[in-house]
């Protein structure tokens, strides 16, 4: 009777575990797994609220709702499009700058990665009335600083709408095919991070807009299969590597004397300029500008009313300088600012003519984030990895830089969204461990008031799941300690030896290994793990955060170093006594796919198998603003380009090896995929390939995301 009650003590914890359930690709891709997340949350600085926009797009109903920093009670219900037929749906909104209206955005239609067209309605929160916009849909709109007016652009061209005269004004006539008016091109959308090309000065009496001529911009096709009976072709202007760029113009728009101006900086006319904004002083615009090489960066300061223009400021570096959006204005005109020179990112505060006043920040560790400044208490707020590099650590720092003070308690990724008057912030928490967190913080002791959101709910259904820890540590490859994670089977026994897949992205400045909560991959990782596989990551040189001599030794070779990195890295890993040499793979969507494709070739003694999702297969096919920052142009850097393209030594394959991608991607196009097919079919190695039909560089839509990793999955199983 002893025997059999020891017997069943032992069989009971492995029945428990084997109820344990194992995360299915279906339940990913249905989103089972997403954490709750505040939309849009905005402080309002009339009163010491936030606003979050609520969708529930099964019913097709949204709303503004407005809390109380103190009470967390809801103080309003702004706008509810389920009680009233004149609000539609929205998906967006913003208010104006005195948050007496609102313009929400409806049918909302994408247009490249970050451009869209949409109808814009305004909701006037005094009258509670609703009007539409314009009648069609148009793009980018903005008030006007007092709220009496909206710019807004309309194929191609700029308009202004007058709201308490019910009038539209036309400002540019000349956009067409060739000509955009306020609006950026595909390639500074993509690359320099921004659509509108537009800007209202402190007092709305002007505005200021980049005007693009792509005329000499050559064209890239890619046909549209659709469901008719031709497909037809999809054309737009993508200059590639060494190619032309648009010519941009700047130009001025004095709204009392309804009348367009050039603007003018200085003798050479700019090559790119990839940022406007006007300071709080009426007249005085900003104006970033940069060299084609791209390392050296100018910030002009022009007066519109003089029409004056000195350079205040210069960035340069012997490789590239990183465009940003970290200038902040103080109340004497003086700004910060945050500045690679010393070799890590870190803060400067610069007087309004540009002389420097103090560096705030230094050290061995980089600024990753920049949150705003309090003039009243001379505090400046700022995210930074000097707990880390896969870290996220936010603090506070007087002007003087003095008293530095940490507002996030524990390790992990930390971020804050302050009150208008930086009384309260909410602090947003999350780890490898723990799905975001929301709590509302008193800025001037840390301490939390109320929890907003734990997403308890999330962790309770995990809980049924047989999840593997994500194991960080470090690994010394090639003379460098590199950051990596690994996710082993639950039951691991380290007397076996277990399959291992490797993931990476390796671009310039990213980064993959970082202490924070699982995305999508990271779901699909643990179902592998799950099944028997070891899955690692490793961010090698190139990569982020380790300041400038890491992130930069790759320039004008790229994925040279970073495929030496990873091939290393499966070498080593291959030598543990758990690991299979015999069956390592590697996978990477983007950058990653060209990763992973230079690796099962120039790594094809150590690699088994690889997955490339989207790769660029030459720089010379991708587009000029990237691919000339860190490699210059074809024509100065040929071997850069060339030794490293893998369709160029397409024999050295000996692994199983697919290539995915989607016939529709602007972003990669899918010349990549086919040069390297071709390459493939004439070196006569066999491998799979496999095109969605009209997808983007995103490969989603419908059950597109389901299909291509049940792909991913079964070619691994079957292969490695």
């Amino acid at each position: 009777m002893k025997l059999l009650r020891l017997a069943l003590v032992l069989v009971f914890p492995f029945t428990l575990l084997a109820q344990k359930k194992e995360i299915t690709n279906e339940e990913i891709w249905n989103f089972e797994f997403s954490s709750e997340r505040l939309e849009e949350i905005h402080p309002l600085t009339t009163v010491s609220q936030y606003t979050v926009l609520e969708v529930d797009r099964r019913t097709q109903t949204s709303k503004i709702v407005a809390y109380d920093y103190a009470t967390a009670n809801v103080t309003e219900e702004i706008v509810n499009s389920a009680s009233s037929a004149l609000v539609p749906f929205f998906t967006s909104y913003s208010f104006s700058k005195y948050e007496n209206k609102l313009l929400l955005e409806s049918e909302s239609e994408p247009i490249y990665r970050r451009s869209k067209r949409a109808k814009y309605f305004v909701y006037d929160r005094t009258t509670n009335k609703t009007s539409l916009l314009f009648g069609s849909k148009v793009q980018e709109p903005k008030f006007a600083p007092d709220g009496s007016k909206v710019a807004f652009v309309f194929e191609r061209n700029l308009y202004i709408k007058n709201l308490e005269e019910n009038s539209i004004e036309q400002i540019t006539s000349n956009g067409s095919e060739h000509i955009i008016n306020g609006l950026t091109d595909w390639v500074y959308e993509e690359e320099f991070g921004f659509v509108r090309a537009f800007d209202w000065n402190a007092d709305g009496s002007a505005l200021v807009f980049m005007q693009f001529d792509e005329t000499l911009v050559p064209t890239y096709s890619m046909d549209v299969i659709g469901d008719n009976l031709y497909p037809f072709p999809y054309i737009f202007k993508y200059p590639k590597a060494g190619e032309t760029n648009s010519t941009v113009g700047l130009y001025l728009y004095s709204l009392a004397e309804k009348q367009v101006t050039s603007i003018t900086l200085g003798e050479e006319k700019p090559y790119y300029i990839p940022r406007i904004k006007f300071s709080p002083n009426k007249n005085k615009l900003m104006v970033q500008t940069i060299n084609r090489h791209q390392n050296h960066l100018q910030l002009w300061s022009y007066d519109i009313q003089q029409g004056t223009a000195q350079v205040i400021l210069e960035e340069r570096e012997d490789t590239y300088v990183d465009v940003h959006d970290n200038l902040k204005f103080l109340k004497d005109e003086s700004f910060l600012w945050t500045s690679e020179r010393d070799g890590y990112n870190h803060i400067y505060h610069y007087k309004a003519d540009g002389t420097l006043k103090k560096q705030l920040t230094q050290g061995d560790w980089e600024v990753t984030r920049f949150f705003g400044v309090q003039e009243k208490t001379k505090e400046v707020y700022y995210a930074s990895v000097e707990a880390g590099s896969t870290e996220r650590a936010v603090y506070s720092i007087k002007l003087n830089g003095s008293k530095k003070s940490a507002l996030s308690p524990e390790n992990g990724t930390n971020g804050v969204a302050f009150s208008a008057d930086y009384k309260y912030y909410i602090h947003t928490f999350e780890d490898s461990n723990t799905p975001m967190q929301y709590n509302l913080r008193l800025t001037a002791t840390g301490k939390i008031i109320r929890p907003i959101e734990d997403n308890a709910a999330l962790k309770k259904k995990l809980s049924n799941y047989t999840l593997s820890t994500k194991e960080f540590s470090t690994i010394e490859i090639n003379g460098n300690e590199l950051n990596m994670w690994m996710i082993k089977p639950k039951d691991f026994d380290p007397n076996k030896k277990y399959p291992l897949l490797m993931f990476q992205y390796s671009g310039p400045g990213s980064q993959k290994v970082a202490n924070s909560w699982n995305d999508s991959n990271d779901f699909w990782h643990q179902s592998l793990a799950q099944k028997g596989y070891i899955v690692a990551c490793v961010d090698g040189r190139g990569t982020g955060f380790k300041g400038t001599a890491f992130k930069k030794v790759t320039y004008k070779q790229l994925v040279h170093f970073e495929t030496l990195d990873q091939i290393e890295v499966a070498r080593k890993l291959g030598q543990k006594s758990y690991i299979d040499a015999e069956r390592i793979g590697i996978w990477g969507w983007s950058y990653g796919g060209h990763m992973s494709t230079n690796c099962i070739l120039k790594g094809n003694d150590v690699f088994a198998l690889a997955i490339a999702v989207a790769p660029v297969t030459s720089w010379r096919f991708y587009d000029t603003i990237y691919t000339e920052r860190f490699m210059r142009t074809p024509q100065e850097n040929p071997e850069g380009y060339d030794l490293n393209s893998p369709f160029n030594y397409p024999e050295l394959l000996k692994g199983d090896y697919l290539l995915i991608h989607g016939s529709g991607d602007d972003n990669v196009h899918l010349q990549n995929t086919m040069r390297m097919a071709e390459a493939l079919v004439q070196a006569n190695k066999p491998f799979e390939l496999m095109i969605y039909p009209d997808k983007n560089h995103g490969i989603f839509g419908g059950n597109t995301r389901l299909h291509l990793y049940n792909k991913m999955t079964n070619f691994i199983l079957n292969k490695l």
